[in-house]
């Protein structure tokens, strides 16, 4: 089974380098990482050409890193994809293997896993863990969304229900998820473990602010699915995520 890996870039020279290890070092035996760039001003392409293992680089200007995670998908071979943005890892070898496993099931079309926030500088120090949980569909009510950075889709399931909204700004990963598994009801495999980490501080979840402005999208995300959310997810979810960062 291909798992193509999708990596968007800009200006990402101070971290790239642990996000290529990270996918360079899977025992996993048919892997296709795929780098989107948006023209990057320091030497992030330098570094990307130092890994051979990378199969595609395509660098060219973009509107943001939603339009590049959509061309890498659009350019993936692979029967699985997943994205790893430029500073986050893998946390150890087996994480794809285990994601080829899970998809052994003609029945799986996603899975998610669970993830931690680590400290900008140092990878080893834990901020928070996001255990994610068994899939429940009516858990999307209640605030829930599985980590972006451990969901895994068949390649099928965008060619079905489309790519990135790029109207969204910065909650695309959160509509899409919504879209797939509560609008169309596809399958997903949770894996109790975690398989990524994930530098704190995303665009998101910047601030308090910025998390407020995040759930206006949010909400946005729902009316686009002709979904009707609760209370909680329209006005609790953003109390919920900025204490990601504060509970270690």
């Amino acid at each position: 089974m291909k798992i193509s890996i999708v990596t968007a870039t800009y200006n990402s020279a101070a971290t790239v380098k642990d996000t290529l290890r990270s996918i360079q070092r899977q025992d996993h035996p048919d892997i296709e990482h795929i780098i989107i760039d948006g023209q990057s001003k320091d030497n992030t392409l330098e570094l990307v050409s130092g890994f051979p293992h990378i199969a595609k680089v395509i660098s060219e200007k973009d509107k943001g890193i939603y339009d590049a995670m959509n061309k890498g998908i659009v350019t993936a071979t692979g029967e699985v994809i997943g994205i790893l943005n430029s500073d986050d890892i893998y946390t150890d070898p087996t994480v794809l293997s285990t994601v080829a496993e899970v998809f052994s099931d003609p029945k799986v079309m996603t899975c998610y896993a669970d993830l931690q926030y680590v400290h900008p500088t140092d990878l080893n120090r834990t901020i928070r863990t996001w255990k994610s949980g068994p899939f429940k569909r009516k858990n999307f009510y209640n605030g829930w969304m599985p980590p972006h950075p451990t969901f895994f889709v068949r390649s099928k399931v965008y060619d079905d229900v489309g790519l990135f909204n790029l109207d969204l700004l910065s909650a695309a990963d959160y509509e899409i998820m919504l879209r797939i598994l509560l609008k169309h009801g596809l399958t997903s495999q949770y894996i109790p473990r975690v398989i990524v980490k994930m530098r704190a501080g995303g665009m998101s979840n910047a601030s308090f602010g910025n998390r407020i402005r995040a759930n206006k999208e949010d909400r946005l995300a729902w009316k686009l699915n002709g979904l009707q959310p609760h209370f909680f997810t329209l006005y609790m979810k953003p109390i919920r995520k900025i204490t990601q960062f504060i509970i270690k």
